[in-house]
């Protein structure tokens, strides 16, 4: 008896620090996902930084008189820069650094609405890129709002230094171009679904695990309960929806892919994406 219930504390324990990670990931995950500036945006004249850069860099290599001169020509350059600066088209640059649950969307919406309220005709919008890809529906969203600079009829550039894959692809082929650096990872056009089972853990501990649903697909797999082939069989079957959903999401912005040849799952880098037509 005293053995027994030595190890049902150390079972107990364990499923306790499981449970309270699992706690705190969701805490931290939801906390970053709040983390969302509503004061405003920040927005930065990058012509004027690159200008700063140069003008650093002409001090520290021209001669004075060299220096001189360069001074005269830049004003002369800015004051006929001035009279163009109307009807001059503009770029507007917009980052995003994707996770698992596409967190910075609700900045990426701000952003783009205050780039819709103030474009012309001739101004083009590009994204700096970098994605793995994460939950179906936040990444569905965060491609939408994209799709939105596409439907105004506005140029999309978007530029991927290092990663845009899965989800992070999905929003990656809204462009019009795509420009990547060649070892950058594009593609993973799947869908995956991974969970540990504690059934027989439990089983062996003498612990039961009762689940009750309402409709018959409420739950498929589960962590605690015993999956059967007929609940494999349901979730393989919502995959292959949300894969189908996948490609024809790229199909419609890139109809000339080959989706059986690069819808495998499999990544590529950006050579190698470049002549695959991604």
């Amino acid at each position: 008896m005293t053995q027994f219930l030595a190890e049902y504390g150390l079972f107990l324990l364990k499923v306790i620090t499981i449970v309270a990670g699992v706690v705190v990931v969701i805490v931290v995950a939801a906390s970053v996902g709040r983390k969302v500036s509503h004061e405003g945006l920040e927005v930065d004249n990058l012509n004027k930084n690159y200008e700063l850069l140069a003008a650093t860099l002409r001090d520290a290599i021209l001669s004075k008189d060299e220096r001189k001169k360069a001074a005269k020509a830049k004003k002369k350059q800015d004051k006929a820069a001035a009279k163009e600066e109307s009807t001059r088209p503009r770029s507007f640059v917009i980052d995003f650094k994707g996770d698992l649950r596409a967190s910075a969307v609700a900045s990426l919406r701000e952003e783009v609405n205050a780039v819709l309220e103030v474009a012309i005709d001739g101004d083009e919008v590009i994204v700096r890129l970098e994605n793995h890809g994460g939950v179906v529906h936040e990444h569905g969203l965060a491609s939408s709002q994209l799709a939105r600079i596409r439907d105004r009829g506005m140029p999309l550039i978007i530029c991927v230094d290092k990663v845009a894959a899965s989800g992070g692809y999905l929003m990656a082929c809204v462009a019009t171009k795509i420009y990547a650096a060649p070892f950058a990872i594009l593609g993973s056009i799947g869908v995956l679904a991974q969970i540990p089972n504690f059934n027989r853990m439990l089983d062996s501990h003498g612990i039961d695990f009762e689940q009750i649903t309402a409709g018959k697909y409420k739950r498929t797999v589960t962590m605690f309960g015993e999956n059967t082939d007929e609940d494999r069989a349901k979730l393989k079957e919502e995959l292959e929806d949300v894969h189908a959903l996948f490609k024809a999401a790229i199909a419609q912005y890139r109809p000339e892919l080959d989706l059986d040849t690069v819808a495998t799952g499999e990544h590529w880098y950006g050579t190698r994406a470049l002549s695959l037509g991604l």
